[in-house]
């Protein structure tokens, strides 16, 4: 039975065997909210709906390309058509922008994961609203949270978590990027790791040396308690012995939190957002700090220049003799 919606035939984006989808690259992007960056279930559902709703609008301007790879036919002209019909339909300018918003993230994510070439959303307007900042720990924050694995003691996975949280805030690794880590990406002698980031971009990132020495202990004493099998290459495993997973990494850090004490929810995007602030204040220039996070866009690192300027400024009202 076919459907039809209010801007032509729902099922113009339904695939025939072997092409991927437009809803299957869709699903994609709603695992790695779920999965990397930890959005909760009604804020995934919010970004399904507004992409079904681009999906259906879509559908009858891509006509047979809507079968198969439809996001890579999607043009500029048809998303600021789109953005238009969301106007006339008197949607608040909230809700606008955050439909505008759902697409520019969808679309960074396929040209990150190499699913298309460019970005038809690069340059589309919204709506002026308030942009919430990234969230990120203090300095004493952080430190309350690296200490916790500490009350495990010698055990294999108290090091292996301790290791894992000392790793991705001294270099604001994502989660699958950490995950997908093998002991062969980590050169102790040297304080590096290589790192396979979005669009199978390496990239070289050094570590501090505290975090280096919490490393060595855990591929010394730890890891072996954990290994099963001498040939998997992982560097964090789990209790099973096999690598470590995305959501095993969230839950990780959801205990911890929630052991410290922390009210709000810490995600392992707040340790990456931690990193990248605290790098910032501490004097690293944007440009080294949009390397070291893999950001394909200095305009994406560019946000936290804002946490760094308010810093700046509070800093400034306490020193200065003429500051009121």
């Amino acid at each position: 039975m076919r459907r039809r919606g209010r801007y032509g035939n729902m099922d113009a984006y339904v695939n025939p065997p072997g092409v991927p989808s437009m809803k299957q690259h869709v699903q994609q992007f709603l695992e790695f909210l779920t999965a990397e960056k930890g959005f909760s279930t009604n804020t995934r559902d919010a970004y399904q709906n507004d992409l079904n709703q681009l999906m259906t609008f879509l559908a009858p301007r891509l006509g047979s390309a809507a079968t198969g790879d439809g996001w890579s036919k999607t043009t500029r002209a048809m998303l600021s058509d789109y953005v238009m019909e969301l106007r006339d339909r008197d949607y608040a300018p909230t809700t606008v922008a955050r439909k505008i918003a759902a697409a520019k993230s969808f679309f960074n994510f396929l040209v990150d994961e190499a699913l298309v070439t460019e970005d038809p959303t690069e340059d589309l307007a919204s709506p002026k609203v308030g942009r919430p900042l990234p969230k990120h720990l203090s300095y004493q924050e952080v430190a309350l949270l690296l200490a916790q694995p500490d009350k495990k003691g010698a055990s294999p996975d108290g090091l292996r978590d301790k290791a894992l949280l000392q790793l991705v805030y001294a270099t604001g690794m994502r989660v699958t990027e950490m995950v997908s880590l093998d002991v062969g990406d980590v050169n102790l002698e040297s304080g590096m790791v290589r790192c396979m980031g979005k669009g199978s971009k390496e990239r070289i990132i050094p570590v501090h040396q505290e975090a280096v020495a919490v490393i060595d202990t855990y591929v010394r004493q730890g890891r072996p308690g954990l290994l099963r099998s001498i040939l998997e290459p992982a560097l964090f495993l789990n209790r099973r012995g096999q690598r470590l997973t995305r959501q095993g990494f969230w839950l990780i850090l959801k205990n911890y939190a929630a052991e410290a004490g922390f009210r709000s929810k810490i995600t392992p995007h707040v340790l990456r957002h931690s990193f990248a602030t605290h790098m910032l204040r501490g004097g690293a220039p944007l440009r080294n700090v949009q390397e070291l996070l893999g950001h394909a866009n200095i305009s994406t690192t560019q946000v936290y220049t804002h946490l760094t300027s308010d810093h700046v400024r509070q800093e400034y009202d306490k020193a200065h003799p003429r500051a009121t």
